[in-house]
C-alpha cells in the first residue's frame, strides 16, 4: 500500500505584504490614469483654443517638410488637430494604445512618446510631402510599433503575449502607414511607427544589460 508523505505547508504571505502590494498597484494605476488624462486634456485644450479662439490658424505651426519654419512643428504638431473628429479619433488611440504602454511601464510610455514625437517628426520634416502635417496620430502609431515589436526584441513570454494581442486587435491600423487615404499624413504614421519600434529595441537592449 502506498503511503502518503507528510504535507509541506507553503507559508502564506503576511497580510501586510499583500495590502502593501495592492496599495502600490492601486497608486500606479491612478498615476497612469492621471498621466493619460492630462495628455488627453492637453491636446483637447490646445485644440479648443485653436478652433474657438484662432479659427484653426495655429495649424500653420505644424510640420512643413524641409523648411526652416517647419522645424517648429516637430514639437508642436502633436498638439494641433484639424477638427473635433480628428481629435476624437486620436484620443481613442491615445487612451487604448498609450494606456497599454503605460500600464506596462511608465518609463516606456515616456520614451516611446518622445521618440515618436521628436524622431518621427524629424522623419516627416526630412522626407514628407510638401504639406502641413499635424496631429498626434504619429505618436499613436509609435505606441503601436512598440506594442507589436516589444515581444520580438525582449523574447519574454509576457512581452510576446502583449505583442500577439496587439496584433490581433489592431493589425488593420498598419494600413495607415501606406499612402492610401487622401488628406491623411501617412508619413507621420510611418515614421511614428518606426520610432516606436526603435524605442522598443532600445528599451529591450537596456533591460538585457541591467538584468
Amino acid at each position: 500500500m502506498a503511503r502518503a508523505g507528510s504535507e509541506r505547508r507553503v507559508p502564506a504571505r503576511p497580510a501586510s505584504e499583500v495590502q502593501a502590494a495592492t496599495g502600490e498597484l492601486g497608486r500606479y494605476l491612478r498615476r497612469s490614469a492621471r498621466t493619460i488624462g492630462w495628455s488627453v486634456g492637453l491636446i483637447w485644450g490646445v485644440g479648443a483654443a485653436n478652433l474657438l479662439l484662432f479659427a484653426g490658424s495655429l495649424n500653420a505651426f505644424g510640420i512643413v517638410p524641409r523648411t526652416v519654419h517647419g522645424l517648429i512643428g516637430i514639437p508642436l504638431a502633436p498638439l494641433l488637430h484639424g477638427g473635433v473628429f480628428h481629435l476624437i479619433s486620436n484620443t481613442v488611440g491615445m487612451v487604448l494604445l498609450g494606456g497599454l504602454v503605460i500600464l506596462r511601464e511608465e518609463r516606456h510610455f515616456w520614451v516611446v512618446t518622445l521618440s515618436a514625437a521628436m524622431l518621427g517628426g524629424l522623419g516627416v520634416w526630412a522626407f514628407g510631402r510638401p504639406a502641413v502635417h499635424i496631429g498626434i496620430s504619429g505618436v499613436v502609431f509609435g505606441y503601436l510599433g512598440y506594442l507589436l515589436l516589444t515581444g520580438w526584441f525582449e523574447r519574454r513570454f509576457g512581452s510576446i503575449l502583449l505583442s500577439v494581442a496587439a496584433f490581433l486587435l489592431w493589425a488593420p491600423m498598419l494600413l495607415g502607414v501606406l499612402p492610401v487615404q487622401v488628406g491623411v499624413s501617412w508619413e507621420s504614421h510611418l515614421f511614428g511607427f518606426g520610432s516606436g519600434a526603435l524605442a522598443a529595441w532600445w528599451l529591450a537592449r537596456r533591460r538585457r544589460k541591467t538584468a
